[in-house]
This record gives C-alpha cells, sequence and structure tokens, in this order.
C-alpha cells in the first residue's frame, strides 16, 4: 500500500512533540557550574603548637554542654590521630591527648599497657566519664585492628571500664 504524505496537523503536531521532548531532556541534564573564582591565598599550614582541631574549622570540637554521644565524633578523632602515631600502644598517650582537646582527665580511665608477664597488650582501653549515666570508650590494639569508640552507659559507682584499671597520676 502507498504512503500517504502526513497530513499538515499531524506533522505540526510530531514537530511541537520532538520540540517539547527536546526541551525537557535538556532542562533534565545536568547544568555546567561556574568555574571556581580564584581567591584570596592562605595558607593551611598549621601554626607551632596549633592541633588539626584548632585550624580545620570542620573538625570535631568539645561540646561541653553536649551529651556524649555530641562529643563521641571529637573522642574518635583523637584516638585515631594517637593511634596512627608511633605512641599507638601507650595509654598515657591516648590521655594525654583527650586532656589537650579538652575532656576531664578526673573523669578518664585507661587499662595497662604491658601484660603481668611484660609483653604489650593485645588490647588497650580508656574512657571518659561523661555525666551522671553515659561514657565515652575507646579500644585500640593488634586484636581491634582499627580504632574503636563508643558511647556505653556507666558501670556501678560510674565506672566506665570493667575489671583493674591503672591510675591516672602523671
Amino acid at each position: 500500500m502507498p504512503r500517504r504524505p502526513a497530513a499538515p496537523a499531524a506533522r505540526a503536531f510530531a514537530y511541537s512533540a520532538a520540540a517539547i521532548l527536546a526541551l525537557t531532556l535538556v532542562a533534565c541534564s545536568p547544568q555546567p557550574t561556574d568555574p571556581p573564582t580564584p581567591s584570596t591565598a592562605v595558607s593551611s599550614a598549621p601554626t607551632p603548637g596549633a592541633t588539626a582541631e584548632a585550624t580545620d574549622p570542620a573538625a570535631p570540637a568539645l561540646v561541653p554542654d553536649g551529651t556524649a554521644a555530641d562529643n563521641l565524633p571529637l573522642f574518635a578523632s583523637v584516638t585515631a590521630r594517637v593511634w596512627a602515631s608511633e605512641q599507638r600502644a601507650q595509654g598515657r598517650a591516648y590521655i594525654d591527648a583527650l586532656v589537650a582537646a579538652g575532656f576531664d582527665k578526673a573523669a578518664m580511665q585507661v587499662t595497662a599497657d604491658e601484660t603481668t608477664v611484660g609483653n604489650p597488650v593485645e588490647s588497650l582501653q580508656f574512657s571518659v566519664r561523661w555525666g551522671d549515666a553515659e561514657c565515652l570508650v575507646g579500644q585500640v590494639g593488634p586484636s581491634t585492628g582499627e580504632p574503636v569508640t563508643t558511647v556505653t552507659d556507666q558501670l556501678a559507682e560510674g565506672r566506665c571500664l570493667i575489671g583493674t584499671t591503672r591510675p591516672i597520676d602523671w
């Protein structure tokens, strides 16, 4: 059967539909963004004695009136920083870094760095009692792999860690 030429109305409808489809596709496609504009150069090198938290406005900060969960990001950040250092197996390094970040030393506990026969421990724990009911707890060591930080409920008598802990007398 021979093909009949399309009626002018049908042709106009087809062109309109194609134009609408093309405009819709263009409107939904990602739009190019403006190139970044140069800004005044600011040194990103930390000043002597400054911590990463002090120089990076996006870094976690201590929230003294917050909950333990509010302060977990800072606790985890400090833990990760010490874990990445040469002092990763020293409980004192975690305590000192947490104190430097603003946590209360009197509210902390830490387990021993060595076993009773003088070998490095497989797992080192440290904590900060937060308020009357919560604790920030960290665990590091060969048996742990990467550092673990969490918020837990306090134990009896306001303790955070089970078992014997060492005195924080420095």
